[in-house]
């Protein structure tokens, strides 16, 4: 189990700067210029009652029967925001590919790297040869620091095993990860993320084996939240998409697809058919894509982080939110193309490279990450009767100088289910 500082029952943190992302309990997502609107409580305080947020207002007005708790964290000049809420992760791999590093320096694209034994086929290779207490122990180093980082929930994909005993390998790990941290996790089962080489002329033979042999396992063993395609030419066709997730379908899997990352595929619009919660990437879009997600139901979920790595273009924010799209973001964290959880750079991103207001970055990794998880009924923003998962920042003039100040973190106390987390 991962260490945490006990705390008594209830906590009150007083004098806060600014307490930040008061939506109603029942305000589940947000689309478009909802998005602009991060409403934020001046000079207030907030009491925790077990793992719950109880109540909160102004210092002003604070009732003497709470002033006297015992219990008290001082955020003078310190905003408390609700965690941020990873929705797109990979963090269950066994080593990190930083050879291609160089390959990427010098000019060498994702298909070509692929195309010279990189990218997700070498993640499988090693994968294959990994044992299950090395990916968690590897994958909780790394899942601990991105709770040190702010994020308070977190979703992680399969797709590194490629096999039908690795990816289940990697699922029983994330199982593992979800029973020992004190943060929710979804699973998503993505074992097609590429082809094995060995069923390069046989795609539909590999497919057959991710519907027949390992979707009754994962759900004999419970082991999955989500299924997932990366659909993209080179990859899984749209066709093959539809074939795999109305398979996931029968099994109570919902989709949350990969979507638009190299080329305008025709992965929205499949993902939207299937009512997928999420697609995720959308580095390429058109109108027609805007169109299909303004009328969908569907979370345009952007991962700037990976755009920076891979020097690809960025996410189009501005047309989605200008669309009524609701808009999340996430870390993307993986070995091969955004080897980085940090989610207080992907909310600087979103600011300065898709160019979106700070209202609209937190608001797309608090709330609407949560609603890319189907958790935002109890995570990602401040209200009665939500889980305590939060965190207090440094000193800081305003909420924009968390983006503003990318490269530094301004994370000063981790709060989890009611308790300050140590790590």
């Amino acid at each position: 189990m991962i260490e945490q500082i006990e705390s008594k029952p209830n906590m009150l943190i007083t004098n806060i700067k600014g307490l930040v992302g008061l939506h109603p309990k029942d305000k589940l997502v947000l689309r478009g210029e909802e998005m602009n609107n991060l409403p934020v409580l001046e000079n207030a305080w907030l009491l925790i009652e077990d793992d719950f947020i109880k109540d909160f207002g102004t210092m002003n007005d604070i009732p003497s029967q709470i002033s006297s708790l015992p219990t008290q964290i001082s955020a003078e000049g310190k905003f408390v925001f609700p965690s941020w809420c990873d929705s797109h992760t990979h963090i269950v791999f066994a080593a990190s590919r930083e050879e291609e590093f160089a390959m990427k320096i010098q000019g060498k694209t994702y298909e070509e790297i692929a195309a010279a034994g990189g990218g997700i086929l070498n993640s499988a290779s090693k994968m294959q040869i990994a044992t299950e207490d090395q990916l968690y122990r590897s994958a909780s180093i790394r899942l601990k620091q991105m709770i040190l980082q702010g994020t308070g929930a977190v979703e992680i994909k399969s797709g590194y095993g490629l096999t039908v005993e690795s990816e289940i390998k990697m699922l029983r790990v994330i199982k593992k990860l979800k029973a020992n941290f004190p943060i929710p996790i979804k699973a998503t089962f993505l074992a097609a993320h590429a082809f094995p080489s060995e069923y390069k002329n046989n795609q539909q033979a590999y497919i057959d084996l991710i519907i027949k042999e390992m979707l009754p396992q994962i759900t004999a063993e419970k082991l999955a939240d989500y299924i997932d395609v990366f659909c993209e030419k080179g990859f899984f066709s749209v066709e093959q998409t539809d074939q795999i997730l109305k398979a996931g379908a029968k099994y109570n899997l919902k989709p949350k697809i990969h979507a638009n990352q190299l080329s305008i595929s025709g992965a929205v619009e499949i993902g939207i058919k299937n009512n997928a919660i999420s697609v995720d990437h959308l580095e390429e879009t058109n109108e027609e894509t805007v169109f299909a997600l303004k009328n969908s139901s569907t979370i345009a979920t952007l991962l700037p982080s990976c755009s920076f790595y891979l020097g690809i273009p960025f996410a189009d924010a501005k047309s989605l939110i200008a669309a009524n799209v609701a808009v999340a973001l996430a870390t993307d964290y993986n070995p091969g193309s955004t080897p980085s959880g940090n989610m207080n750079f992907v909310v600087s991103l979103g600011c300065i490279k898709l160019k979106m207001l700070p209202e609209q970055a937190i608001n797309s990794a608090t709330l609407n990450g949560a609603a890319a998880m189907e958790i935002s009924d109890t995570y990602g923003s401040i209200a009665n009767g939500k889980k305590a998962n939060l965190f207090i920042t440094k000193p800081m003039p305003s909420i924009a100088y968390l983006p503003y100040s990318f490269g530094e973190t301004q994370i000063e106390t981790i709060i989890l289910n009611g308790k300050i987390y140590n790590g």
